[in-house]
């Protein structure tokens, strides 16, 4: 079995090289991994850090330009290799050595999709707003989607590369986690919530995502849910 890792990363030069060999420690018994790191059109540093970072089992894609999140997925998506993908954020907020517990159910058959969910585990340093953010977005696709998340939000989405594959991806930005999670629950799948840490960061210390992002993510859920 492999698991791919997709880093997508935008002006993350002071986390980016921790971020990687956090990824690369990460021993998964019995396991392969590969890690792939999309670059996406970074103005900051960090495309020159990445053109120094050669490791067998680390990929790097550069996009020419900023096209955002959910662009920067879909192409580590396609390059994708592995059993199983999982998105790793590249700002450290999320821990890497929780791969293990996440895979377990996908392994054992319990479940068809894993979301590391940030709500029933450890939960540090999430802003006010971050917080109700995240929290209406996971309530309107439960009301929507008849299903009982605690976390649509979270970058830990571990899905099996051959399903995700055949899902016809549209979003470019961060818009891309109710998107992902609209399809999937049209398609019937069981998305089972494994509690994670989680240790958030301040938009000074490069934060991107803020309350504007949550227009998009309502409309793309209610888009999906009318549309498919």
């Amino acid at each position: 079995m492999k698991l791919s890792v997709i880093i997508p990363a935008y002006n993350e030069k002071p986390t980016i090289a921790a971020i990687i060999n956090r990824v690369r420690e990460v021993a998964l018994d019995g396991w392969g991994k590969e890690i792939l790191v999309v670059d996406d059109g970074s103005s900051d540093g960090t495309r020159e850090i990445l053109r120094g970072i050669e490791f067998p089992d680390v990929q790097i894609i550069f996009h020419d330009h900023n096209q955002g999140k959910g662009a920067a997925i879909r192409t580590g998506v396609a390059a994708a290799t592995g059993d199983y993908v999982i998105i790793q954020d590249a700002d450290l907020e999320y821990n890497p050595q929780e791969y293990d517990k996440l895979l377990a159910p996908l392994v054992q058959k319990r479940a068809d999709v894993v979301y590391g969910s940030r709500f029933t585990g450890r939960l540090e340093r999430m802003t006010l707003v971050q917080w109700v953010g995240n929290r209406f977005l996971t309530l309107l696709t439960n009301v929507l989607y008849g299903t009982a998340l605690t976390d649509m939000e979270t970058c830990y989405k571990v899905i099996p590369t051959s399903l995700l594959k055949t899902i016809k991806l549209e979003s470019r930005g961060f818009e891309f986690e109710p998107e992902i999670t609209a399809k999937l629950l049209r398609r019937g799948c069981k998305i089972l919530e494994i509690p994670i840490t989680y240790v958030g960061r301040s938009s000074d210390e490069g934060k991107k995502i803020d309350w504007r992002h949550g227009i998009p993510a309502v409309k793309a859920l209610v888009k999906y849910r009318v549309r498919g």
